[in-house]
């Protein structure tokens, strides 16, 4: 069978679990993938530049960090997990439906916040419940729950391409365009309407494309209001819901003598786990560890460079997917909005195969062998890039190979900082961290660059970045080796002591037996 019989077992009794936490992790990927393609409809909605639009990324980013880090204070009981994923599910639907109402960029940065907020809290909690539940068998299912990540970063530019404006809005000034904007099925026979089209020099099709771009959103508002009603429908089960009594048993109770079995004394393996999860845990208190003092400058400088390979990695990923569009739609490629609109899907495709590939490659493959291939391919995509930078044709297939070279990035950084330090969380913590923060700085820099350097300066940003990449690689390698030299030299000290111990005791007993006969 492709998996063992007692995973599948596992998976029967915890079910409904299972696909909640899978359902809310398509949430998250809903959310997260749509602004690449709309973003210059959403500059066009709240007449802002690009460099302003794009602080709706970091707003975003910013606020997913934040919840990521307070979501594990909903962890501690089954109720207040459930019901934060609910309340967060919820918002993100809520979001979806009040984006085209937001007509300010301050505004909009508000209420992607909001839903960054609600992502991260997602993200903490389905990781953690999870694990809880399979422990050391969660590894599938964690595959699995990212997955759907990219399953739901795919379907949201897919469900926006049609509404996408063709030709854009231009330049809009004055209160005549703004009220055009807001009543235009008011005003669109009448002379007055007339009169504001030709001031603003926008085509009477260009504002009817551009409005039609909220009824992309509320679709995935509705599409995404399942999610919520699931997360209540098992909240119900679990006879959590105080006015809802239920009769049937808790779906919990059939599992609580194999979840007691797993666990270690106290507890101790669900920490562990946590862990295990995607490195949620406390990054301060991991700082402030007394077990970290008298460590070499190595063990600080892997940690270091590791997160700044991924801080550099992820910022790729963040920056692609939320300007591929915008590179694609202005000169010199000036695709159609619509087919540019299929390029932040192809990423997503490209990154989400990307994560099942590298599954059974995993196995084969020693992690650093892994990063090694995905940083040099993805810095000669990006090379490619920079070259064929007229070619429609070659955006399509750069895009594909860029998702895929920088898919496995990221969970090969975290397996080889692992065979590297032995850690229990720390590193995770920090990697994380450095990621979620490279994704959010890249996307802003990147944003500001392009609005003051033209659309040329995309790729050539992606190429230093990736370089820049690279070289702290090479730096990780070298602090690794130092490393493992400080622990070769630290475990032949510790054998030389356990065979003077031996000689040592045996030296005092002879005395002892000598001084036993003198007497």
């Amino acid at each position: 069978m492709f998996l063992d019989e007692r995973i599948v077992t596992l998976f029967k009794r915890n079910a409904h679990h299972t696909l909640t936490y899978w359902s809310v992790f398509f949430s998250f990927g809903l959310c997260i993938a749509f602004l690449g393609p709309t973003i210059l409809d959403l500059q066009c909605q709240t007449q802002s530049t690009l460099s302003q639009i794009t602080w709706v990324f970091f707003a975003q980013q910013f606020c997913l960090l934040i919840g990521s880090s307070v979501g594990g204070v909903f962890k501690r009981t089954l109720f207040s997990a459930l019901s934060a994923l609910f309340v967060s599910a919820l918002i993100i639907s809520v979001i979806f439906a009040i984006i085209p109402l937001c007509n300010n960029v301050l505004v909009l940065a508000i209420a992607m916040a909001v839903s960054g907020l609600a992502m991260g809290i997602i993200d903490t909690i389905a990781n953690i419940q999870l694990v809880t539940i399979y422990q050391k068998d969660s590894a599938v299912f964690l595959q699995a729950l990212h997955f759907f990540i990219g399953f739901g970063a795919l379907v949201s530019p897919l469900i926006a391409d049609p509404f996408l404006s063709e030709t854009g809005c231009g330049n809009h000034t004055g209160n005549g365009t703004e009220i055009m904007h807001h009543f235009r099925s008011m005003l669109r026979n009448s002379p007055i309407a007339e009169h504001n089209i030709t001031q603003s020099n926008t085509p009477q099709e260009a504002w009817e494309e551009e409005s039609i771009v909220h009824y992309a959103f509320w679709i995935m508002a509705l599409i995404n209001l399942p999610v919520p009603i699931a997360v209540l429908f098992l909240m119900y089960r679990e006879q959590l819901i105080p006015c809802c009594p239920n009769s049937t048993p808790r779906l919990l109770d059939k599992d609580e003598l194999a979840m007691e079995n797993q666990q270690g004394p106290e507890g101790s393996n669900v920490e562990q786990t946590e862990h295990e999860a995607g490195g949620h845990g406390d990054i301060f208190s991991c700082c402030q560890n007394d077990n970290l003092r008298g460590l070499p400058v190595s063990f600080f400088m892997i940690h270091i460079l590791g997160g700044m390979v991924l801080f550099m990695t992820d910022g790729i990923v963040g920056a692609y997917a939320g300007f591929v569009y915008t590179y694609a739609v202005t000169p010199p490629i000036a695709l159609p909005h619509k087919t540019a609109g299929y390029l932040a899907s192809i990423f997503w495709a490209a990154i989400t195969v990307g994560r099942l590939v590298s599954i059974p490659l995993s196995y084969r493959f020693q992690p650093v062998r892994l990063l090694m291939f995905n940083l040099a391919g993805a810095i000669v995509t990006v090379l490619m890039l920079l070259i064929f930078y007229t070619s429609s044709v070659f955006l399509f297939v750069g895009t594909c190979l860029c998702g895929l070279f920088l898919s496995s990035i990221f969970p090969c950084m975290l397996a080889y900082t692992e065979d590297i330090l032995d850690y229990q969380g720390c590193a995770t913590s920090v990697l994380v961290t450095s990621a979620g923060m490279g994704e959010m700085v890249m996307q802003v820099l990147v944003g500001s660059i392009i609005q003051t350097e033209g659309s040329y300066s995309f790729p050539l940003c992606g190429m230093i970045i990736a370089c820049l990449g690279f070289i702290l690689f090479i730096g990780l390698l070298l602090f690794h080796r130092m490393h493992r030299n400080y622990l070769t030299g630290t475990l032949l000290k510790s054998a030389m002591v356990e065979e003077a111990a031996p000689e040592q005791n045996g030296s005092a007993k002879t005395e002892q037996t000598e001084e036993k006969d003198s007497s």
